[in-house]
């Protein structure tokens, strides 16, 4: 049921980005709706849960009355197409009605592959893939609003309930002690994003009126390779040390013919075989923000993995 005060934040999302930004609004006190399908989410009493579409003229409602909305979802790969126009377009439509910031949580997408692999806040949108040319549609659709808009663009994440190459390569390797099979160079320099880092992020830039019109990349380590991820995480661990391996190109490639993830997957795997290194210093030195240590991001990476293990058990 949908309380009659109404919130100062609403929040779309409930993945490990969208449970932050809520818990740490939560936590200073105020108060937050949570929208999902499913109408998951932590548990607070600031925090309100109410499943809806977020595609849908709802959203409005849902909206009326809030600072500001949190574009925290996370469609499939497989369903961006057919999802994520029209999830944009009703976040646009809530926060132009509610006179709220829309804060859009952002990756790096849009860039597209880079010649040297390094990517600033400057660095032209000029994707050619699907899933580059959508967020960068999102992106242009915001802006062209008129409605308050600001995005944190963050790298593959680290972090509780993160999603990618170390969770789908090297956790599924360590655990059975079997060599993992990289879909890239797992020697070439990469940078990882912190999810706590990303939701701190979104939430300061929100309230900040220079953050507004821009997007802005998330406070991230200095890019490491894949092989010293993994061996930082199997020393917290005491782990075996994994072998990492060069799966060849061809094969996800393949795959992709018949499998439509591995079709998805397949596309943005420029970012594994050349540097992929995002440059965050223009957010430090506006917001005062800084990166929480690589370390943190594999502690509660390796603390995720053991309790989704545990609940398999």
């Amino acid at each position: 049921m949908t309380r009659n005060v109404a919130p100062q934040h609403v929040v779309v999302g409930s993945g490990p980005i969208g449970t932050t930004v809520a818990q740490l609004l939560a936590e200073r006190g105020e108060s937050v709706r949570m929208v999902t399908r499913s109408g998951s989410g932590p548990a607070h009493p600031l925090i309100e849960r109410v499943a809806a579409d977020a595609s849908t003229d709802r959203l409005t409602a849902l909206t009326a009355g809030a600072e500001v909305l949190y574009n925290c979802a996370n469609p499939r790969y497989t369903e961006w197409e057919k999802l994520w126009i029209p999830m944009n377009n009703a976040m646009i439509t809530a926060a132009k009605a509610a006179g709220a910031v829309y804060a859009i949580t952002g990756n790096l997408y849009g860039y597209g592959p880079q010649p040297d692999g390094r990517m600033t806040e400057h660095t032209p949108l000029a994707a050619t893939g699907r899933k580059g040319r959508i967020r960068h549609r999102m992106w242009r659709d915001a802006l062209a609003s008129g409605v308050p808009t600001v995005e944190a663009r963050g790298s593959e994440y680290l972090g509780g309930g993160a999603n990618g190459v170390f969770s789908a390569v090297i956790l599924p390797a360590v655990r059975s002690g079997r060599t993992a099979w990289m879909p890239g160079d797992p020697d070439l320099p990469h940078t990882f994003t912190y999810t706590g880092d990303m939701a701190r992020t979104l939430v300061a830039l929100a309230r900040d009126e220079r953050a507004h019109g821009h997007a802005w990349h998330v406070p991230s380590n200095e890019p490491v390779t894949v092989r010293e991820l993994a061996r930082q995480y199997c020393e917290l661990t005491g782990d075996k040390p994994v072998t990492l391996r060069r799966m060849p190109r061809f094969v996800m490639r393949t795959a992709g013919l018949v499998v439509p993830m591995a079709r998805e997957l397949a596309e943005m795997d420029y970012q594994f075989y050349r540097p992929f290194v995002m440059d965050s210093d223009l957010a430090q030195r506006t917001f005062g923000l800084r990166p929480t240590p690589l370390a943190v991001g594999i502690r509660e990476t390796a603390q995720a993995a053991e309790a989704t293990a545990a609940r398999r058990m």
